[in-house]
């Protein structure tokens, strides 16, 4: 009975964190930095892996969910093929530059929704006046995979 009780209680509490982390507000990036991320849209629309890979540093890095690192434009390529297809809106909602390096955190989610599905986190650098990417790391906001398993019942 108790976990009966407790299921609205959890499915409110992840409500309100979902609120919270869509309430972040968005920020403005100059427009070199601006052109990467509608790059990258483009690219992850019409799944262009190779496309995507192009916006990287020769020496770059992608962390994609639920696959081994890549590094370099071949091997981040293979990583995400067959990944995109579908119009993605990519928001930043923190943004620091220094030099050749910048760091770019920010949200993504399907074009025209209104909830955010993930979160990135980009290490841009400055090649030959070129904004690239060093670093893309990305993770959902759901819980990927089985459910959680039941609390155990109380003894007794």
């Amino acid at each position: 009975m108790r976990g009966v009780l407790m299921a609205p209680v959890l499915a409110a509490a992840l409500n309100i964190v979902r609120a919270a982390a869509q309430s972040l507000p968005s920020v403005s990036v100059p427009p070199e930095v601006d052109r990467v991320l509608r790059d990258y849209e483009k690219a992850w629309a019409a799944n262009d892996a190779r496309g995507l890979a192009a916006l990287f540093a020769e020496d770059g890095m992608a962390l994609p969910s639920n696959q081994p690192p890549a590094r370099g434009r071949d091997s981040i390529a293979k990583a995400y093929s067959g990944g995109g297809g579908m119009p993605t809106f990519l928001r930043v909602i923190d943004y620091r530059a220094s030099g050749d390096l910048a760091t770019v955190v920010g949200a993504y989610g399907p074009a025209g929704q209104a909830l955010d599905a993930g979160k990135f986190v980009l290490v841009l650098r400055k090649v030959d006046g070129r904004w690239l990417i060093a670093a893309d790391i990305e993770n959902a906001n759901m819980r990927m995979g089985p459910p959680p398993r039941p609390p155990p019942k109380p003894a007794g």
